[in-house]
C-alpha cells in the first residue's frame, strides 16, 4: 500500500503564520492547543517490514494510527476471496454487503460525541471534533485540519481545507460586492432615465406597443417605474468595476489555493500519491484479457481490448449527450411556458397605476412571468438531478475506470456537464437570448411558428436575470440545508426505536454506529458539486448580482459547520482514503474562471443598458445627433424607444382593441429603428450601429485586459511556494541519507560479523598445524 510512516522528527522550521503581527487575533480564531495538540511533523518514507528498525517507533501499538489501520483492514477485506464457482472468483466485502450476506461494513467511531469517554484507551477524537469543530459556538474558529485528517483521512481533510479557503477568499469578494451594491443604491436617486420612466409627463404619456398578439393591450411606460428603480441599483458603474474585480479575484483564489494545496501535500505525505494508488477491486475482478506490456515485455491482465474500450467510451458519451439534450428540451419547455403564460398575465393584470394598490406597482406581467417560470425551472432542476444521478453512476460503472481517482474524476465530469446545463441554461437564456431576436411590432419573430418571442422590460433583462439568480441560489441553499440537516436527523431518530439491543442498558458501539446514516458510495461528491455550482453562480453571472458573493459567504460559513455536524454526529465513520488534491474539480473551476470573463463582459454589453447609455451620453445627447448643449442623460428614454404606426399592425399581431388608453395612432417599442414615413422606415438607424460597435469594442477590450491580468498573475504566482519546494527537497535528501546510512551500518555490522567468523574459522584450521 506504500503507506508513508515516520523515520525521524522533522528538524525544519514550522511554516510562518500569515497573521504573525496579530498573534492575539490568531489566538482567538485558532483552536486551543491545550485541547487539540498540534501534530508533530516527521520525515516519512514508505513502510517496509524488513526495515522496521529504520522507522521512528515510540509505541509499537500506536505506530499505525486508527485511520491507517482502517485503510489497511479495508484494503484486505475488499480483495479477500470467499468463493470460487466455475473458475470464477468472488471476492470483496462490498460484494457481500450488496448481496445481503452482511448488513454493513464500516469503521467505528471511537466514542460518544457529546461527552468525553472515561476509558483511557479511547482517544476521544470524535468528542474533540464535535466540541471544537462541529459545535455552533466554534463557528468563528479555524478548522482543526490535522485532527480531521487524522480521524477521517486525507480525502475529507482536503475537502474541508478547500472549503475553508474558498470561504476566506469570499470575504474579500463579498466586501467589494456590498460596496458596489451600496454605490448603486445610494446613487439611484441620480438615475435620470429612471426618473423619466416614472415621470407622469414623460413615462406616463408614452404608450407602448402590445407585447403579445391579440390579447395584450397597449400600456403606459410608467407601470415599469418600480422595476426601473431597482434596475438602477444593479445596472450601474459599480457593476462594471465589480465584474472586472471578480475576473481578477477568481484567478487569485485558484493560484493561492494551488500553493495551499501543495503545502498540504507535503504536510500530509501525499506528494507521490498517484504512483502509489492501486486498482479498484471491481476493475481487478474484470481483468480477463492477457496482453504483453510494451515496457516490461511481461504478461498483464486488462478488462477489455482497445476495441472494447472504444465501444464503451462511445456508448457512455452518447448517453451523456442524450441527457444533456433532454435538459435542453426541458429549457425549451420553460421558454414555451413563459411565452404562453405571459399572454394570460398581460390580459389579466392591470395596465395602469391607480396609486392605491401596491400589487399593481410591483406585479407586472413581466415580473409575474419571471417569478413563476423561475420557480418551475427550479423544481424541474431538482427532479432531473435525482434521475440523472443514478444514470451517471450506471454509465461510469459500465466505463470501468482503473483506480478510485479515475472513477471519481470520470463521474465528476459527467455529473458536472449535466448540472452545468441544468442549473445555468435558464440564466444563459435570459442573459443572452431573451429579447434579442424579437423583430418589431409590424414583423415579430415567432418560436416554432406559433409563439411570439419574449421582450425585455424597457430597462432590459438584467433585473429578470437577478431575480432568476436569487431564486435558484436561495432555493438551492435552503433545499440543500434541509436535506443535509433534517433528513439524516429524522432517519437516525427512527433508527433509535428499532435497535436490536434496545432492552440493554449499554448499547455496543457497533450497534450505535450501525443505526447512523451511511455516507453513500459517492462520499463527498455532492458536497463538492454543491459548492462548484455555487462557485459558478458567484463568477459567471456576478455582473447582474453583486450580492452573490455575500450570500455564498453566509451559506458557506453555515455549510462548513453543518457538514462537520453531519459527519461527527449523524453519519457512520467513513473508510479513510488518501487524496492528493481536489481532483477533477480543479480544472472545472479553471474552466469556469475563463468562461466567467466572457459571460460577464457579454452581460454588461448585451443584457444591461450601460453601453447604450454611454453612447447616448457621449455621442447622441449633443450635436450633431442631439439637441442638448452639454453632455446629459436627459431625453435618453425618448431616444431609445422607436415609433410604430398602429395602422401598420398585421391582423395577427394587432393588440387588444378594448383598451382604456384612448385612441392613438402610434405606439413605442424598445429598439433603434427609423420611424414610419422615413425612407428606410423600420430599418435599424445610426444609433443602433453605434451601439453595436461600442458593445463589440467593449467586449474585446474587457476580455483582453482581464485575460492579460489573469495570465500575468498565473505566471507571477508559482503553484508551489519556494519554501514548500525546499521542504520537499530537504525531506528527500534527509530520507535518502538516513536510509543509506542505516543500510551502511547494517552492511558494516554484517561484514564485521562475517569477518569475525572467517578469522575464527581460519584460526581453527591453522591451530592443529602449529601445534
Amino acid at each position: 500500500m506504500h503507506i508513508k510512516l515516520p523515520l525521524k522528527p522533522n528538524d525544519l522550521k514550522n511554516r510562518s503564520s500569515a497573521f504573525g503581527t496579530l498573534n492575539w487575533f490568531t489566538k482567538v480564531l485558532s483552536v486551543d492547543e491545550s485541547i487539540i495538540k498540534p501534530e508533530q511533523e516527521f520525515f516519512t518514507a514508505p513502510f517496509e517490514k524488513n526495515r522496521m528498525n529504520d522507522f521512528y517507533i515510540v509505541d509499537r501499538d500506536a505506530f499505525f494510527n486508527p485511520a491507517t489501520r482502517s485503510r489497511i483492514v479495508y484494503f484486505i477485506l475488499s480483495r479477500v476471496k470467499y468463493q470460487v464457482i466455475n473458475n470464477v472468483s468472488k471476492f470483496g466485502i462490498n460484494r457481500l454487503v450488496n448481496s445481503g450476506i452482511y448488513k454493513a461494513a464500516f469503521p467505528l467511531h471511537d466514542c460518544k460525541f457529546r461527552r468525553q469517554s472515561e476509558d483511557p484507551s479511547c482517544p476521544n477524537e470524535r468528542y474533540l471534533l464535535y466540541r471544537e469543530w462541529a459545535h455552533p459556538r466554534s463557528i468563528y474558529k479555524k478548522q482543526p485540519l490535522d485532527l480531521i485528517r487524522k480521524y477521517y483521512g486525507e480525502k475529507i481533510g482536503i475537502y474541508f481545507a478547500w472549503l475553508g479557503y474558498y470561504t476566506q477568499m469570499l470575504l474579500l469578494a463579498a466586501v467589494v460586492g456590498v460596496a458596489c451594491f451600496l454605490y448603486g443604491y445610494l446613487n439611484q436617486d441620480n438615475c435620470t432615465w429612471s426618473k423619466e420612466v416614472c415621470h407622469p409627463d414623460i413615462g406616463g404619456k408614452i404608450i407602448m406597443c402590445p407585447q403579445c398578439d391579440r390579447l395584450c393591450p397597449f400600456w403606459k411606460l410608467n407601470i415599469t417605474c418600480e422595476s426601473s428603480k431597482k434596475l438602477c441599483i444593479f445596472d450601474s458603474f459599480g457593476t462594471l468595476v465589480f465584474a472586472v474585480f471578480m475576473g481578477v479575484w477568481v484567478t487569485l483564489f485558484l493560484e493561492f489555493w494551488k500553493r495551499r494545496q501543495a503545502e498540504l501535500e507535503y504536510e500530509w505525505d501525499t506528494v507521490e500519491l498517484q504512483q502509489e494508488e492501486q486498482a479498484r477491486p471491481e476493475y481487478e475482478a474484470r481483468c480477463t484479457h492477457v496482453v504483453i506490456n510494451e515496457i516490461t515485455q511481461e504478461e498483464e491482465r486488462i478488462p477489455f481490448t482497445a476495441w472494447g474500450k472504444c465501444i464503451r467510451i462511445t456508448l457512455c458519451a452518447s448517453a451523456v449527450f442524450f441527457w444533456i439534450l433532454l435538459i435542453i428540451a426541458s429549457v425549451i419547455g420553460i421558454i414555451v411556458y413563459r411565452l404562453s403564460v405571459f399572454i394570460v398575465f398581460s390580459a389579466k393584470l392591470p395596465k395602469n397605476i391607480n396609486g392605491t394598490d401596491p400589487i399593481q406597482k410591483y406585479l407586472t406581467p413581466q415580473t409575474a412571468t419571471s417569478i413563476t417560470a423561475s420557480i418551475i425551472s427550479f423544481i424541474i432542476i431538482m427532479i432531473l438531478n435525482t434521475i440523472y444521478e443514478k444514470v451517471a453512476i450506471m454509465i461510469t460503472n459500465f466505463e470501468l475506470p482503473r483506480t478510485q481517482t479515475d472513477y471519481e474524476n470520470s463521474l465528476t465530469m459527467k455529473m458536472f456537464l449535466f448540472q452545468f446545463v441544468n442549473y445555468y441554461s435558464s440564466c444563459f437564456y435570459i442573459a443572452f437570448f431573451k429579447g434579442k431576436f424579437v423583430g418589431y411590432p409590424g414583423d415579430p419573430v415567432y418560436w416554432l411558428g406559433k409563439y411570439r418571442n419574449e421582450e425585455c422590460d424597457p430597462g432590459g433583462c438584467l433585473l429578470e436575470l437577478t431575480t432568476q439568480l436569487t431564486i435558484i441560489m436561495g432555493g438551492k441553499a435552503i433545499w440543500n440545508n434541509i436535506q443535509e440537516v433534517l433528513l439524516p436527523w429524522i432517519m437516525n431518530l427512527i433508527g433509535r426505536f428499532h435497535r436490536v439491543s434496545g432492552s440493554e442498558k449499554i448499547t455496543p458501539r457497533w450497534e450505535q454506529d450501525y443505526h447512523l446514516q451511511p455516507m453513500g458510495k459517492l462520499g463527498l461528491f455532492y458536497e463538492y458539486l454543491e459548492m462548484i455550482i455555487q462557485f459558478g453562480f458567484v463568477t459567471l453571472f456576478v455582473a447582474s448580482f453583486p450580492l452573490a458573493p455575500l450570500l455564498a459567504l453566509v451559506n458557506n460559513i453555515l455549510e462548513i459547520r453543518v457538514d462537520a455536524w453531519k459527519l461527527t454526529t449523524q453519519f457512520r465513520r467513513l473508510v479513510p482514503e488518501k487524496a492528493q488534491d481536489i481532483g477533477a474539480w480543479q480544472p472545472i473551476m479553471q474552466g469556469i474562471a475563463i468562461l466567467a470573463v466572457v459571460t460577464n463582459a457579454m452581460i454588461i454589453a448585451f443584457t444591461s443598458d450601460m453601453i447604450p447609455r454611454l453612447v447616448y451620453y457621449w455621442s447622441f445627447s449633443v450635436p450633431p445627433y442631439g439637441d442638448h448643449t452639454s453632455y446629459t442623460m436627459e431625453g435618453y428614454i425618448n431616444n431609445t424607444l422607436s415609433i410604430f404606426k398602429v395602422a401598420d399592425f398585421k391582423n395577427k399581431s394587432k393588440g387588444n382593441p378594448y383598451s382604456d388608453l384612448g385612441n392613438h395612432t402610434t405606439c413605442r417599442y424598445r429598439d433603434f429603428r427609423y420611424p414610419p414615413g422615413h425612407p428606410q422606415e423600420y430599418k435599424h438607424n445610426i444609433y443602433y450601429w453605434h451601439v453595436i460597435a461600442a458593445k463589440l469594442a467593449f467586449i474585446i477590450v474587457m476580455e483582453h485586459v482581464i485575460y492579460s491580468v489573469k495570465f500575468f498573475i498565473s505566471y507571477a504566482i508559482p503553484d508551489v511556494s519556494k519554501r514548500t519546494k525546499s521542504k520537499i527537497q530537504r525531506e528527500k535528501y534527509l530520507t535518502q541519507k538516513l536510509l543509506h546510512e542505516n543500510h551502511l551500518k547494517d552492511m558494516t555490522k554484517n561484514m564485521g560479523v562475517i569477518a569475525e567468523r572467517m578469522i575464527e574459522a581460519v584460526d581453527n584450521n591453522l591451530r592443529p598445524k602449529s601445534e
